[in-house]
C-alpha cells in the first residue's frame, strides 16, 4: 500500500513539473498587449452605407438607421496598405434634434492586421469632432489589448479617411 501511494505522489508531483514548465513555456512566448506603443492606422472610407429605417413611409435621418463599412486601412504614413477593417454603426441621436445639433452614430468595427485583429466600440459623431473609443479586444499580438482609441476625421474631403490612433494602457 505504501509503495503504491509513493508512486502516485511521484507522478502527480512530475505531472506538476511538467504543466508549470509548459505554462511557463506558452507565456514567454506570447507577446504582451502592454508592450504594444501607442500607434496610428488610416482608413480611406470608401465603402460605407447607410441603410435606412422608413417610419410612416418617409426616407431620412432617423434613429435606428444602420451603417455599414468594409474599407482599407493604410500605415500612418498612408503610402501601404496593412490591413482593412468591417463596422457597423447605429443612429443614436438625429442630426435634426434640437438638443444636440449634430448627429451621432453607436459604432463597433475589426481592424483586421497582419499581426491580428483589434476591436473597438464607441461613439462617431457626424461633425467631425475626434471621438474616443474603447479598445475591447484583440486577436494574435493584440490578444490582451486594452485602452482607447481616437477617431480623428481628415482627408479631402473631411472624412474621407479617418485616423485611429490606438492608445493601449500600460
Amino acid at each position: 500500500m505504501k509503495k503504491v501511494l509513493v508512486i502516485t505522489a511521484a507522478v502527480c508531483f512530475l505531472v506538476g513539473v511538467l504543466a508549470g514548465m509548459s505554462l511557463n513555456l506558452y507565456r514567454s512566448s506570447t507577446v504582451h498587449a502592454s508592450k504594444v506603443a501607442s500607434f496610428t492606422v488610416v482608413e480611406h472610407a470608401i465603402t460605407d452605407t447607410v441603410g435606412e429605417v422608413y417610419p410612416g413611409g418617409k426616407n431620412g435621418d432617423y434613429m435606428g438607421n444602420q451603417l455599414a463599412f468594409h474599407n482599407p486601412v493604410y500605415n500612418a504614413s498612408d503610402t501601404k496598405q496593412v490591413g482593412h477593417d468591417n463596422g457597423d454603426c447605429v443612429r443614436t441621436v438625429v442630426s435634426t434634434n434640437k438638443q444636440h445639433p449634430n448627429g451621432v452614430w453607436e459604432c463597433f468595427w475589426t481592424v483586421f492586421l497582419n499581426a491580428g485583429q483589434i476591436t473597438v466600440e464607441g461613439p462617431y459623431y457626424d461633425n467631425g469632432n475626434d471621438s474616443m473609443l474603447a479598445i475591447t479586444g484583440g486577436t494574435g499580438a493584440y490578444q490582451e489589448i486594452q485602452g482607447q482609441m481616437r477617431l480623428h476625421a481628415t482627408g479631402n474631403p473631411v472624412g474621407s479617411e479617418y485616423d485611429f490612433i490606438y492608445m493601449p494602457a500600460n
